[in-house]
């Protein structure tokens, strides 16, 4: 019995040996990273990264628009990493940029560079919303008619249409045709045409007529001579859009900022408050718009030629150019299928020789019904 005994507690013994020896080499091939083919799976030390130098930079807090004077309450700055600026780029401080003025329509959160601002010791605030390469031009506002009932705002796109009258000119005389007709005298004796030095003598209708033609008249088979109905031909009309799109800058005249009137003072108790007079809106009678410098000339022609000039108000957003035809009698006839009405042997009456509409429906400037004329 004594023998079994210690030869179990042998084994025991044996056993434990070969459990530690196990947990020894368990530690040794995993918890220290060595695997059987002798090499460490232990991860390599991570390489520490270099920090990166940020700086300040001036960006935007809310949306700025053109022309605007740029105050602190507007700014912010951000942290941004130094090597990817390019130097004098970015504004670093706030200060830098407080009084400057937005030379476009900003959105929030825009960094500001020195392209996106200018100095207003540059130039009117104006002329800072004026892209390079354009000017500005005035043209006068008409009727509400040709502005679109006073509806285009600055800031608006809108096209410009030109309507010409043209009327035929004698090329040398540079005057309207017909041209008048005169009398023309024989040369009278010799004697009397060498002292005077006329061939000829040229006398003036006591009424003068305009030119006219000679036609075989059909019915006698005999020469008339035509003059013209009315003294002077009909000049014909034309319309054609002359530029697609131009942005307004001003309406009306430019005003400076009015000075901030004085409070008005506290009135007594009991005493009736005095009521300001309602300002009466006066209707612009001009209009700027920023054109290319051809097209400025071309408008400056125009205005000094006698042309009138409609506006026609753009859809925002629409860049879009639309090629146009010139518009004339014949072209509204052709396109739109418009018949040269036939003589007939009836018509209207009363006589109609020119359209106009009832006499309710005629307003005036100040939108009250007048007698139709």
């Amino acid at each position: 019995m004594a023998q079994a005994s210690r030869a179990r507690g042998r084994i025991l013994i044996y056993l434990a040996l070969i459990i530690i020896l196990a947990l020894v080499l368990v530690y040794f091939l995993f918890l220290r990273g060595i695997n059987p083919t002798g090499q460490s799976n232990t991860p390599p030390l991570a390489t520490a990264t270099p920090a990166v130098e940020m700086v300040d930079i001036v960006i935007t807090q809310q949306s700025i628009p053109q022309g605007t004077t740029i105050t602190a309450d507007v700014l912010a700055t951000i942290k941004y990493p130094k090597k990817d600026i390019v130097a004098g780029t970015f504004f670093n401080k706030i200060d830098d940029v407080v009084g400057k003025v937005a030379r476009f329509d900003l959105d929030a959160r825009v960094p500001l560079t020195r392209s996106l601002v200018v100095d207003p010791s540059q130039g009117s605030l104006k002329s800072i919303m004026i892209p390079k390469g354009m000017v500005a031009i005035s043209i006068p506002i008409k009727d509400r008619v040709s502005y679109v009932s006073f509806l285009p705002q600055a800031g608006d796109h809108v096209s410009v249409i030109a309507s010409l009258l043209y009327t035929d000119l004698d090329t040398n005389y540079q005057t309207r045709l017909p041209n008048l007709t005169a009398n023309v005298t024989a040369p009278g004796p010799a004697s009397q045409t060498a002292a005077a030095g006329l061939t000829a003598n040229m006398t003036m209708l006591p009424a003068p007529v305009p030119q006219g033609r000679a036609e075989l008249d059909p019915t006698l088979n005999q020469p008339i001579y035509v003059i013209p109905s009315e003294s002077v031909a009909r000049p014909r009309l034309v319309s054609q859009t002359l530029l697609a799109d131009a942005r307004i800058l001003q309406v009306g005249d430019y005003q400076k900022p009015a000075a901030a009137a004085p409070a008005s003072p506290t009135p007594a108790p009991g005493a009736t408050p005095v009521v300001a007079p309602t300002p009466v809106p006066v209707l612009p009678d001009i209009i700027t718009l920023i054109v290319t410098p051809q097209d400025a000339v071309t408008l400056n022609y125009l205005i000094y030629s006698g042309a009138q000039l409609s506006l026609v108000l753009r859809s925002a957003g629409d860049d879009q150019r639309v090629q146009t035809e010139a518009v004339t009698m014949q072209y509204l006839m052709d396109q739109y299928n418009i018949p040269l009405p036939a003589k007939l042997p009836y018509g209207f009456e009363p006589r109609v020789d020119v359209l106009k509409l009832p006499n309710n429906y005629l307003i005036n400037a100040s939108n009250t019904p007048v007698a139709g004329k």
